[in-house]
């Protein structure tokens, strides 16, 4: 049950009565008519835009729209008042009936309740984290991977056919270092001392690199030239490395449904299949471009490059495939690997890549359109940086000098659910300030505490019922005569919980996950302002002695609140708390 929705439905039926009577104009649009939440709750339970949107195409003033449309809506049981304000606004409340009957709802759909079908039949391929091979993960890929696996739970609850996958980048000039760095790690294990140069990877995490290569290859690499060693250690390192990957995203609780090879690409004609595609389309073409913006004209140097024309499909400029040299660009590869997924027949793309990756998002765009011949829509969703701070000082990351704080280090301090709700509480394109003291303490000031709380606080409420005696099966709650929820702290919980349905289609239609943890602290909020309230108002105790009939409504009401957290959760990849120490 979609509140919202169905009431919408109700009122675009009374828009066509008025287009039958003459009241309105036929051929009017009716899709960005809306039906939600007013700003301000002491306006309505909902409000609709429909008078004040109508005006214009109409030619009628918006309050007379609202009046007309009035006497339609107000002449259906589930409207209770019906209200227009100001010049056309018209707010609305519902019967307290319709309220009651969403803990019904909610009792019989269980985890399903909220549930949208906007996906099926549609695929959707997420690729998220994606790091180089050339070190663990940090807190920066953290944010990534919790937010990409998070977009796939909740695109998977709407219908989506997801699937997650990473973009290994062992293709580059990065993992030629990787390997020259691990070179030397194999050669401290046998003693000698060596002298990480600049552009080279010094971390203490390829010590146990070196020493698993010693282990395996033992002294048969010293003294080689580079080009016999070379290519074997870049593919034992890169190996070996993606292994500690997935080792720590398996901590985190993502798993992959696919891993694609950089790697792959090359020497396969897969790249050059690529190009002579958007070459037949005209798309390929040997120029010069202007200089950049910002350029003296002295530091520019004109060449004639390989180019794509990528302004063809919604680029500034267009851009390079192939370098002077013959080689391909860093962008020519990724082409390739996203027609590669075009071919592979998904309906939509989402990529989630660093805040530094900005200026990628258009030429990549560009790509997928005339790949797909703009079947196929791609996505980019940038992610912002993670500020680390402990003992209320910052904590810096430098990957090269090593220094920086790992992805299982951050859940060995916290724990998994704190590390992926905490991930959450942000917008992705705002950073995020991750104070390792704080996302522990036992407060309202801590999202994950607070949500986690409430969920528990539900849980020890059932249990002590069913001490009682009291049956708190969902078969027997939702049979409970919820006439016995009339207070208003009650119904303001059911009509948080209404709130739930449309919020999951509004965040999988934006692709904003965070959204989902955000309501869900909403919702913790009115569950322990209930709480708080029986604590002084015994008739809002959600147990009531000698009153089985009442306790039954009130812990409907209890257990719907719980079956909407752990969803909400299990989208996000957290674990709802059944009770708190």
């Amino acid at each position: 049950m979609n509140l919202f929705t169905d009431i919408r439905i109700l009122l675009l039926e009374a828009l066509e009565k008025m287009v039958k009577s003459g009241d309105l104009c036929p051929g009017l649009d009716f899709t960005n008519v809306t039906v939600e939440p007013p700003r301000d709750p002491l306006h309505g339970e909902m409000a609709t835009n429909a008078a004040m949107l109508l005006a214009k195409p109409t030619g009628k003033k918006p309050r007379e729209i609202a009046e007309k449309l009035s006497l339609h809506l107000s002449a259906d049981a589930r409207i209770s008042v019906v209200d227009v304000a100001g010049p056309g606004f018209l707010n609305l409340r519902l019967s307290a009936d319709v309220w009651r009957g969403l803990v019904v709802d909610i009792l019989k759909k269980g985890e399903d309740f909220g549930r949208s079908s906007i996906g099926t039949g549609k695929s959707v391929n997420i690729e998220y984290v994606s790091a180089n091979p050339t070190g663990p993960l940090h807190v920066g890929h953290t944010r990534g991977a919790v937010f990409g696996d998070a977009l796939a739970g909740l695109l998977s609850f709407v219908g989506y056919k997801v699937t997650r996958e990473y973009y290994i980048n062992d293709g580059g000039a990065q993992v030629d270092v990787l390997a020259r760095s691990v070179y030397l790690r194999y050669l401290e294990a046998h003693g000698q001392k060596v002298a990480f140069e600049e552009g080279t990877y010094p971390g203490d995490y390829l010590i146990l690199v070196g020493q698993a290569l010693k282990d395996q290859v033992g002294a048969s690499f010293i003294g080689k030239e580079e080009d016999f060693w070379l290519a074997k250690i870049r593919k034992f390192a890169t190996d070996m490395m993606m292994d500690h990957i997935r080792s720590d995203l398996t901590l985190l609780g993502v798993e992959m449904d696919a891993f694609f090879s950089e790697k792959s690409l090359f020497g396969t004609g897969r790249i050059e299949q690529t190009i002579l595609k958007l070459r037949e389309q005209g798309l390929i073409y040997e120029g010069i471009l202007d200089p950049p913006k910002g350029k003296k004209p002295e530091d520019w140097e004109p060449r004639k490059q390989t180019l794509f024309k990528s302004t063809e499909h919604g680029d500034d400029v267009d851009r390079p495939v192939m370098k002077s040299d013959g080689s391909w660009t860093y962008f020519t590869p990724d082409i390739a690997y996203h027609d590669d997924k075009v071919k592979r027949g998904f309906d939509f793309l989402i990529d989630i890549l660093g805040a530094d990756h900005g200026g990628y998002v258009k030429r990549m765009k560009a790509a997928v359109s005339a790949l797909s011949g703009g079947k196929v829509q791609l996505e980019v969703k940038l992610m912002q940086l993670v500020k680390l701070y402990k003992n209320g000082e910052p904590f810096k990351m430098s990957k090269r000098a090593g220094t920086f704080v790992t992805l299982r280090e951050m859940v060995e301090q916290v724990g998994v659910d704190v590390t992926r709700f905490m991930m959450l509480t942000r917008k992705n394109d705002a950073t995020l300030e991750f104070d390792f003291d704080k996302v522990l303490e036992q407060s309202r000031e801590n999202p994950v505490y607070y949500v986690q709380y409430a969920h528990a606080r539900g849980c020890s409420v059932l249990r002590r019922a069913s001490e009682k005696g009291i049956d708190v099966s969902d078969g027997a709650l939702s049979a409970a005569d919820l006439r016995h929820l009339n207070h208003g702290s009650e119904l303001a919980v059911v009509k948080k919980l209404a709130e739930w349905p449309r919020l999951v289609e509004i965040s999988a239609r934006t692709n904003e996950p965070h959204r989902i943890a955000f309501y869900l602290y909403e919702l913790a909020s009115e569950l322990h302002a209930l709480w708080n309230k029986g604590n002084v108002v015994t008739s809002l105790r959600f147990v009531q002695e000698g009153h089985l009939g009442t306790s039954q409504a009130k812990i409907a009401l209890v257990r719907s609140v719980c079956i909407v957290i752990s969803a909400g959760l299990g989208i996000l990849g957290v674990r709802p708390a059944e009770e708190m120490r």
